[in-house]
């Protein structure tokens, strides 16, 4: 189990033209290889006129499905610099298909692995990437004069705040990445005296992107 990777919160597309080729990426979040291969025979259906529909995927925490295609274009001037962009970007469960209409001009072996390769990184710049993190949900439990010190924590260390429940006591829920865990409890002992009582809510995986936060289950 991976404790950070980076993966989709939304594919995209991206556009290019090279010497009158136009190349074409659609990006797309995929979690088996089922579905990228649904995802690539979409693309083909809905680009049926193109000349070349080039794919990558890279699925699984040990990239177990990870596949690239030429399709037609000279062998390793397509697949293989789309498969390099992704490795490059420490991407996981994402697929990439690159739709190349032809403008009439060759481009020869250099200039297809630049077209390919710059077509995949507009695509990706045309997504919402994440930077998924494996933790946990903290339930923090307190009295009125522990709030202020559970807070200057929970901003110190840029943990999430799920929910705060005001009764007669506080009820805090903090999203704490898996390897801060203990430190984290500590210092709240710490800090509060050991007047706080905590426990694991749930284990999940969470991101943060433009302030707002995402909980998954995997």
């Amino acid at each position: 189990m991976l404790e950070s990777y980076k993966t989709l919160l939304e594919g995209g597309t991206g556009e290019i033209v090279e010497k009158k080729s136009r190349f074409v990426a659609t990006v797309r979040l995929v979690e088996s290889e089922e579905e990228a291969l649904a995802f690539i025979e979409e693309m083909k259906k809905k680009y049926w006129d193109a000349r070349h529909n080039c794919y990558v995927y890279s699925v699984g925490m040990n990239r177990e499905y990870t596949r690239c295609s030429d399709d037609g274009e000279p062998s390793g001037t397509a697949g293989r610099p789309m498969l390099d962009v992704i490795l490059g970007e420490d991407i996981y469960n994402v697929a990439v298909v690159v739709t190349r209409y032809f403008g009439g001009i060759l481009l020869g072996t250099g200039g297809l692995v630049r077209a390919y390769s710059k077509a995949v990184q507009e695509g990706l710049a045309g997504s919402r990437i994440i930077e998924k993190k494996y933790g946990i949900s903290l339930e923090v439990t307190t009295d009125y004069t522990g709030i202020g010190k559970i807070q200057y924590i929970a901003g110190e260390r840029k943990l999430p705040v799920l929910d705060t429940e005001y009764t007669d006591k506080v009820v805090m829920k903090l999203l704490v990445p898996a390897g801060e865990a203990d430190s984290v409890q500590k210092a709240i002992t710490e800090g509060t005296s050991g007047r706080a009582r905590m426990r694991k809510d749930k284990d999940l995986y969470f991101a943060v992107l433009d302030g707002e936060v995402h909980i998954f289950d995997k």
